[in-house]
């Protein structure tokens, strides 16, 4: 059985997050037109689908979408061990386009640091964007989301889950106990 935890979101509740935060992406770019959403593998991924389909919905256009592992960006790598699991990066061209970069969780920022590492690899957007389902604070490095879902508060020991249909079964934001192992 899935672990489970204090739900701080229901499907209800993320659903018309992503409705707002794609109104506010469109609000801000001035409509459709250059937009190209990204997802951090795993879960930004399908939430970038989730606001794709909002936007479509809005707009009558579908954006171009990507996706980006940042595992081999990352700060820490030497941490995960020696043979890290690398998901799919795919980038359609970004060259001169405004980008909105997709995470499910803000946190730190180093994770959004190398997201912007790794596609200034790919080309020079003429603006990239951030948008989080779930700013719970802490930054250790300057970056802020521009588009939010919700800000959550989280205490010690706890950490925040962002469900997924695709892959947990269900769409739902929770707080959790960490494990200390």
């Amino acid at each position: 059985m899935a672990e489970e935890g204090r739900l701080v979101m229901d499907e209800r509740a993320v659903r018309r997050a992503i409705e707002r935060m794609a109104r506010e992406i469109l609000d801000r770019n001035g409509g459709a037109e250059d937009l190209v959403l990204i997802g951090i593998q795993r879960r930004g991924v399908e939430l970038a689908s989730l606001l794709a389909a909002e936007i479509q919905k809005a707009e009558g256009v579908e954006l171009p979408r990507g996706s980006l592992d940042i595992t081999l960006y990352r700060d820490d790598l030497s941490t995960i061990g020696p043979r890290p699991v690398i998901g799919e990066t795919h980038i359609p061209d970004i060259d001169g386009r405004n980008v909105v970069i997709v995470d499910d969780v803000c946190y730190t920022g180093r994770t959004v640091r190398a997201a912007l590492d790794e596609l200034s690899d790919f080309g020079r957007p003429a603006r990239i964007y951030l948008c989080a389902l779930v700013d719970r604070g802490g930054r250790e490095l300057p970056i802020q989301p521009d588009f939010v879902g919700r800000h959550v508060q989280v205490g010690p020991g706890e950490t925040v889950a962002v469900l997924v249909p695709e892959i947990d079964g269900r769409l739902a934001v929770e707080l959790r106990k960490v494990k200390r192992e």
